[in-house]
Order: C-alpha cells, then sequence, then structure tokens
C-alpha cells in the first residue's frame, strides 16, 4: 500500500482540518438532539408502548451508532491511519447493517401510517406491542442478509494473510472481485426497488382516503401524507448511501484526492443529513412527541441551572402532555 502520506497529497492539512472540525461540530450536534430525543422517549409509557415511536427510537438509535462509526472512519481516512482487516471488517459491517436498518425501519413506520389511516379499526390489533417487537427483529433479519451475502462472498474470495494486512479502512476495500461490487449494487437496488413500491404504495393509499376524509380526519390523514412524503425522501437519501461504496470505489482506481473528497461529500450529503430528518418528522412535527420534548427540557435545564423558570408555564405544558398520552 502506497505511504500514508501520500493519502493527503495535495490538499492543504488546514482545508483538510476545517473539513474534519466542521464534520465533528454536525455530528456532535446530531448525537445530542438524538440522546435528548431517546432520553424522552421513556419518559412516557405512552411513548414505548406505540409502534410508531417505538420505531422512532429504532431510527435514533441506528442513525447515532452510524454517526459514531462512521465518524471515526473518515477521521482515519483523512489523517492516513490504518488498521487490521479483522477489525475494519466488524466495523465495516456493522455500519452496512445499522445503514439497512435504518431504511427498513422507515418503511414499516411508513406502513404504520398506512395502517393508522386506512385501516383505522384494525390499527390496535396490527400494531401492538408485541408485534412491533416481532417487527424489530425481522427488520433485523432483513438487515443482515445484505451483510451475510457480502460477507459469505469476501470469505470465499481470499486467503488467511489477506486478514492480517493493515488497511485504510473503508467499505469498498473489500470489493476484491468486479463481480462482487455488482453483486453488492444488485442486491442495494433490489431493496431499493422493494421500498420505493412500499412507500408509493403507501401513498396513493393515503391520497384516496384524504379525498374523502372530512374535518379532523382530512387534518390527519394531510399529516399522514407528508410524513409518508419525508420518509420516501429520507429513505432515498439513505439508499443512495448504499450506493456510495461501489462509486469511490471505481474513483479510488483513478485518483486518490478524488476519492477522499468525494467521500467527505457522500458523508455529508448522505450520511449526515438523513440522519437531521428522523428527529425533524417525529421530534418536531409530532405535537405529543413536542410537548414533552418541550417539557422535559425546561424541567432539566431548571434542575442542572438552578434556574426558576414560570411555574405555571411549566404546568401548563406538562399537563397538555400528560393529557396527550392518555
Amino acid at each position: 500500500m502506497a505511504d500514508n502520506s501520500s493519502l493527503v497529497g495535495g490538499e492543504s492539512l488546514r482545508q483538510i482540518n476545517d473539513r474534519v472540525i466542521i464534520v465533528q461540530v454536525l455530528v456532535m450536534i446530531f448525537l445530542c438532539i438524538n440522546s435528548l430525543l431517546i432520553m424522552t422517549f421513556f419518559k412516557k409509557e405512552c411513548f414505548y408502548t406505540t409502534t410508531r415511536y417505538i420505531l422512532f427510537a429504532l431510527t435514533l438509535l441506528s442513525d447515532s451508532m452510524i454517526l459514531l462509526l462512521t465518524d471515526i472512519l473518515l477521521i482515519m481516512t483523512y489523517f492516513g491511519f490504518t488498521m487490521q482487516v479483522g477489525l475494519c471488517i466488524v466495523i465495516c459491517f456493522m455500519l452496512y447493517i445499522f445503514y439497512t436498518v435504518t431504511s427498513v425501519t422507515l418503511t414499516a413506520m411508513t406502513l404504520e401510517r398506512y395502517v393508522a389511516i386506512c385501516m383505522p379499526l384494525r390499527h390496535g390489533e396490527l400494531c401492538s406491542t408485541r408485534n412491533t417487537f416481532h417487527c424489530i427483529l425481522i427488520i433485523h433479519g432483513l438487515s443482515s442478509v445484505p451483510c451475510i451475502v457480502i460477507l459469505s462472498t469476501l470469505f470465499a474470495s481470499v486467503s488467511l494473510s489477506f486478514y492480517s494486512q493493515f488497511i485504510l479502512c473503508s467499505m469498498e476495500m473489500f470489493l476484491v472481485h468486479k463481480w462482487q461490487d455488482h453483486l453488492m449494487s444488485a442486491i442495494n437496488q433490489f431493496y431499493f426497488l422493494i421500498m420505493i413500491i412500499t412507500i408509493v404504495f403507501c401513498y396513493v393509499k393515503i391520497m384516496k382516503v384524504a379525498k374523502v376524509a372530512s374535518g379532523e380526519n382530512k387534518k390527519s390523514t394531510s399529516k399522514g401524507l407528508r410524513t409518508v412524503l419525508l420518509h420516501g425522501f429520507q429513505l432515498v437519501l439513505c439508499l443512495i448511501q448504499l450506493w456510495c461504496p461501489s462509486v469511490e470505489s471505481a474513483i479510488l482506481q483513478i485518483d486518490l484526492i478524488l476519492f477522499i473528497q468525494v467521500k467527505y461529500f457522500n458523508y455529508v450529503i448522505f450520511g449526515l443529513a438523513p440522519r437531521c430528518l428522523s428527529p425533524l418528522i417525529y421530534g418536531l412535527r409530532d405535537e405529543k412527541f413536542f410537548l414533552e420534548l418541550k417539557s422535559y427540557t425546561f424541567f432539566s435545564f431548571q434542575k442542572i441551572t438552578g434556574f426558576t423558570i414560570n411555574n405555571n408555564k411549566c404546568c401548563i405544558i406538562y399537563c397538555r402532555c400528560h393529557y396527550q398520552c392518555y
């Protein structure tokens, strides 16, 4: 492998440091937001016994792991740090599973909205807490299939000496043959097709219900339509991220500096951007969750700083949250 110093080639150290600092700030912000939302999720029983909030919490946990692991790999790439292939395999394929978990969970959340709006009488039965945990097991099972397939092809394609090497860790390093790249693309495209068909199907069905709905029903249905659209947009960004290793692998054969620049761009646009949409969809747009978040933030701030907040205001917020949960 080329000398590690060649990885930063003609780019100035200042430019690299600026990029890394920007990413660190964004990652810390998103991790803090996700942590706050996860703590809010566990504050009320109505959240951790309701399907859409359980799936929301699953995406937050998955996104947080993605942020941590990808940030570590980005720092190592920019500063030319290497690691043993065995450890790199574990990190990369954990990442691959988490990326797929997020995408499949978004699809499951879309189906939950479809059942809630188009099949309201069966929503309680189909989206019970028990069925939700069964759904989570299915999500992780489906997410593990692509990883198992790609790992199997890797183990069959390389010798034992390969695992003792030290490399600059990235997913494209494991695509040792061209057909592995094609196989990964085929699997990602298959998952993409199934998920997009599901999103479109749910959107069309909800839109039909929206046309005949009236009053409060119409307002709820319209909100469901916007939620499905946001899920669709977030899903497209997440699935594009799954294609990035194939693109980066091709660019790596052309120019190493271009590879680092493209990897940074892909990480910010397709790695960080989808992670900020989950808090928006259910953390801020959902009135019930948002009120509890405000209540939790106010009381936590008062407890930590000792600053006195208007008690009447806090009580009103708390009572509204409590009322909406029950």
